[in-house]
């Protein structure tokens, strides 16, 4: 009996186990193989099926790659010397990119995060034709492992200035708003970055735990209000409050390499990063489908205003969906995005989606009405 490929992500194999669980019902026809090392599974693969397979990244033994080559499959073979995987099948999590920061010498540049940085840096410089496809399939496998992680998800964005120091008021204001905000059933997602973002991603991860623990936290984190004076400290007092109270909330991080000198927070429990900027900022506010608070920020939190509010006013993406601008000054008078917001709005579905409250404690009830109206 002729086998039928699968469609979608039930074709996709992105562990071992789902590859063993594959073979055993007989074929492999179709399937995309993700990054899967099978060096030890040449006896598998000379006896399945794999015509109209792709392995991408996979290491195997040479004997196996000839025979499913052989068969028709194609085998894009793992990539020597690089710093990251292309082909990956799953986010990011904090251990994985800060690897190694209490380990080696050099701190935070020996880090994957760090090395991953400089290789974009060097060989976006030598203009390397396939530097830059290697950057655009990672990219891609990136944002199929961010739709398959929140599918099913009510997505709310953090939006907000990486300069917001940890030990400030707006600090812990913007934790507890991502501690409210998970604790009512949503899923946060920031940047990724520090300041606000990190904040956001710290109110999340502390949602399962009791009021205290955040306060306690934030102590502890105000001992390295910044990243600017050494990366590896302000990333070690992040490690330190999760080996303090694990097994936090669940968030996402979206940050970006183009921005190498945000490192990313420890407390997004699910890392997305691009080195496409233009990717990941589209990508992120595409995916807040539950809508997006915006913190006071500067000219990266206003362009994420109204890249926002393009697709709300043509519903280019379907219904428009909730945005709440936070501190009515910064927002009318600072950089009066607010007016231009409301103007735009007027008269279209979206102006019973836009709000604007002066405290981030206003701003999960101001959300939540906004998404019923």
């Amino acid at each position: 009996m002729a086998h039928t490929p699968r469609h979608g992500h039930d074709r996709e194999i992105e562990t071992l186990q789902e590859f063993d669980e594959v073979v055993a019902r007989g074929s492999l026809v179709g399937h995309r193989v993700q990054s899967v090392d099978l060096t030890d599974r040449t006896f598998a693969l000379l006896g399945v099926e794999t015509t109209g397979a792709i392995f991408l990244g996979c290491p195997m033994e040479p004997d196996a790659a000839a025979k499913v080559r052989a068969d028709g499959a194609l085998v894009f073979p793992p990539v020597p010397d690089l710093p990251f995987d292309p082909y990956r099948g799953r986010l990011y999590s904090p251990d994985e990119l800060y690897a190694g920061l209490g380990e080696n010498s050099s701190g935070y540049a020996g880090t994957p995060d760090a090395r991953a940085y400089a290789w974009f840096q060097r060989t976006k410089a030598d203009g390397d034709v396939f530097a830059s496809m290697l950057r655009a399939v990672h990219d891609d496998a990136v944002s199929d492992a961010l739709d398959e992680h929140l599918r099913g998800a009510r997505v709310v964005g953090v939006m907000g200035g990486h300069a917001m120091a940890r030990g400030t008021d707006a600090y812990a204001g913007a934790a507890r708003l991502g501690r409210s905000l998970t604790r009512a059933g949503l899923t946060v997602a920031t940047g990724g970055g520090p300041g606000a973002m990190e904040a956001a991603n710290l109110g999340a991860y502390a949602a399962p735990h009791d009021d205290a623990m955040l306060d306690e936290a934030l102590l502890l984190l105000g001992k390295e209000p910044s990243y600017g004076a050494s990366v590896g400290d302000w990333a070690r007092a992040a490690f330190e409050v999760r080996s303090r109270w694990p097994e936090g909330g669940d968030s996402v991080g979206i940050p970006t390499w183009f921005y190498g000198h945000e490192p990313p927070n420890a407390f997004a429990a699910h890392i997305a990063k691009y080195f496409s900027n233009a990717t990941r900022e589209d990508g992120l506010l595409a995916r807040c489908t539950a809508g997006v608070v915006f913190l006071p920020g500067a000219a990266g939190t206003v362009q994420e205003v109204f890249d926002n509010t393009t697709p709300n006013y043509y519903e280019s993406r379907g219904e428009p969906t909730p945005m709440v601008l936070v501190n009515r000054t910064h927002w009318t008078e600072h950089l009066p995005a607010w007016p231009l917001l409301r103007a735009l709005a007027a008269g279209r579905s979206m102006e019973a989606r836009i709000a604007l409250v002066d405290t981030v404690e206003e701003a999960p009830e101001a959300l939540l009405r906004l998404a019923a109206e």
